[in-house]
């Protein structure tokens, strides 16, 4: 007999049986403002505590429906012109701010000794598809212009987000590429985007109740974002992949919508683009905001870190 029982970490089913025993409503069943205290007490809990770097700053940009508050990090006080990383946060476009990515922001720009922005985009359902994706173009735009704002010159562009962020990373990338920016994208870090519908894909069925991520939580972030099916900067799997950035793409062994995200290594695959594909193996989505409470992803996001380096080495 086959055993079909996924693999799962220690730490990580120490960490499902927890939030299994807290109990507590779906997220379906929660108002808009309690969804997005859940998640911040979430990563409170979970996540290890942000780094002490020379510089944490905020600031904003011009965007089509106002500022775009940003966060600046750098390890660094002053640093010359190089790579700069642009985050964009998780949370289905409706849940996450610039506070709940904190602490891994801090950890990114830390790991790889590079300044990092983080953009505070728009978020549904007070803003449906696409505000938040033009926010993370227009801030993007901005930051690949090396602003006096940020007083660091920009040779390259750095894209990196989780889930939704995952899911603008990608959509951006397409974007700047139809129309390139001041300086060019040399890398984008998918991680564990939704790339694609995952509505009745085998992932959503298989992880659909406690894996963190639950397929009433997708469904719900679906229809407050209200993203058009047929376009590709809601579903970056419909555009065009033969220019793609080079890429590090990252999914999750026990995510819901872990099948979009190796349906787009897949096409990427066939259209010939440089990326690495990483799968985490027996963690759930959001594995990056829960480096605490599950310690053994710490190792998981210095994995992407090293895959970065490497691919900014092999662009050099």
């Amino acid at each position: 007999m086959t055993d079909n029982t996924p693999f799962i970490r220690p730490d990580m089913k120490a960490f499902l049986d927890a939030l299994a025993g807290m109990g507590g409503p779906a997220i379906a069943d929660m108002t808009l403002e309690e969804a997005r205290a859940s998640y911040v007490a979430l990563h409170g809990m979970a996540d290890r505590p942000a780094r002490d770097l020379a510089v944490i700053r905020d600031l904003n940009c011009p965007g089509a429906g106002g500022d775009i508050p940003l966060r600046l990090y750098d390890p660094r006080e002053s640093r010359e012109m190089g790579p700069i990383i642009t985050f964009y946060h998780g949370g289905g476009f409706v849940i996450g701010d610039l506070e709940t990515h904190h602490a891994l922001c801090t950890e990114i720009a830390a790991l790889m000794d590079l300044p990092l922005v983080a953009v505070d985009y728009r978020r549904a359902p007070e803003h449906p598809f696409p505000a938040a994706v033009d926010d993370c173009e227009s801030a993007t735009r901005w930051i690949a212009s090396s602003p006096d704002a940020l007083g660091r010159g920009v040779t390259g562009i750095i894209t990196i987000g989780d889930s939704a962020g995952g899911t603008a990373t990608l959509a951006v990338g397409q974007l700047l590429e139809a129309k390139p920016a001041a300086t060019p994208v040399v890398l984008q870090v998918p991680i564990f985007p939704l790339a694609g519908d995952a509505i009745n894909s085998a992932s959503l069925e298989q992880f659909s109740e406690g894996y963190v991520l639950t397929k009433s939580a997708v469904e719900f972030f679906d229809t407050a974002y209200q993203a058009d099916r047929s376009d590709h900067r809601g579903f970056p799997i419909l555009g065009d992949h033969s220019n793609a950035p080079p890429t590090v793409l990252v999914t999750a062994s026990l995510d819901p919508i872990r099948d979009s995200g190796r349906d787009y290594a897949k096409a990427l695959a066939d259209a010939g683009a440089d990326f690495t594909f990483l799968e985490m193996k027996g963690v759930t989505h959001s594995f990056t905001n829960l480096r605490q409470a599950v310690p053994s992803t710490q190792a998981d996001l210095e994995r992407v870190i090293t895959a970065m380096k490497f691919t900014l080495g092999k662009a050099k």
